[in-house]
C-alpha cells in the first residue's frame, strides 16, 4: 500500500499574506510546476483524493485527467478565520501573540487550531489507508505535515522544522509493519522558503 502526498503548486498571492481556506488560484507557472511533480508519480493509481480548493483541485485534475477525483473537506488547509487575506504584520498583537506562543492549541479567531485540523486530517487519512493502493492525496502544507507527524509520532509543534514541504512536492508513504515509512521523491523550491508568519516575530 503506497500513498503519495502531493502539495499544491504556487498560489497566486503576494508573500506576507495570511491565508488558509481562501480559495486561491494558481500562478502562471502552473503548467511547468505540474510537469515537474508528475515526473515523480507512478504510471497508474487506484484512488485520488484532493482538497476541494482550486489550487489543489486544478493540480489533481491535471495530473490525473482520466481519473475520478474524490474531494474531501477534511483535506482543506487550516481555517484562518478573521485573519484570512490579512497581511501577517497587520494582525493585532493582542490577537496573534497567544497564537504565536502556542499555535498548536490556540485557535485563530473564528477559525481553528492546529490540533483541530490535525484531528480531521488524520480521520480522513485513516479512511484512505484502508483502501487499495496506490492512492494519492493532493492537499496543503499543513495537511501534509499533519499526516507526516501522525505516521512518525512527531509533535505538532515540531512539524514545521521536521518537514519542509515546498509547492508541488511529492512524498511517498509505504507500509512498514503496522505503520508507514516515508520517502521524499521531489521537493524543489522555485522561490525559496515560504514565510507564513509575521516578519517581526
Amino acid at each position: 500500500m503506497d500513498i503519495y502526498l502531493i502539495r499544491h503548486t504556487t498560489p497566486a498571492i503576494a508573500k506576507g499574506i495570511c491565508y488558509g481556506q481562501t480559495d486561491l488560484d494558481v500562478t502562471d507557472s502552473f503548467p511547468e510546476e505540474m510537469l515537474r511533480t508528475k515526473a515523480h508519480l507512478p504510471q497508474s493509481v487506484s484512488t485520488v483524493f484532493s482538497s476541494p480548493l482550486q489550487r489543489c483541485r486544478k493540480l489533481a485534475e491535471a495530473l490525473f485527467p482520466q481519473h475520478p477525483i474524490h474531494f474531501h473537506d477534511h483535506l482543506k488547509e487550516l481555517d484562518c478565520g478573521t485573519w484570512e487575506m490579512q497581511p501577517w504584520d497587520d494582525i493585532p498583537k493582542e490577537e496573534i501573540d497567544p497564537w504565536m506562543k502556542d499555535f498548536v492549541h490556540v485557535a485563530v479567531p473564528n477559525g481553528e487550531s492546529y490540533t483541530r485540523m490535525h484531528k480531521r486530517v488524520v480521520d480522513c487519512f485513516e479512511q484512505i489507508q484502508q483502501l487499495p493502493g496506490p492512492a494519492v492525496i493532493v492537499a496543503h502544507g499543513g495537511v501534509l505535515r499533519s499526516i507526516l507527524s501522525h505516521i512518525t509520532n512527531t509533535p505538532l509543534k515540531e512539524s514545521f522544522d521536521a518537514f519542509t514541504l515546498h509547492y508541488g512536492c511529492v512524498v511517498r508513504l509505504h507500509k512498514n509493519g503496522s505503520g508507514f515509512a516515508h520517502e521524499v521523491l521531489y521537493n524543489h523550491s522555485l522561490e525559496g522558503k515560504e514565510w507564513h508568519r509575521p516578519s517581526k516575530n
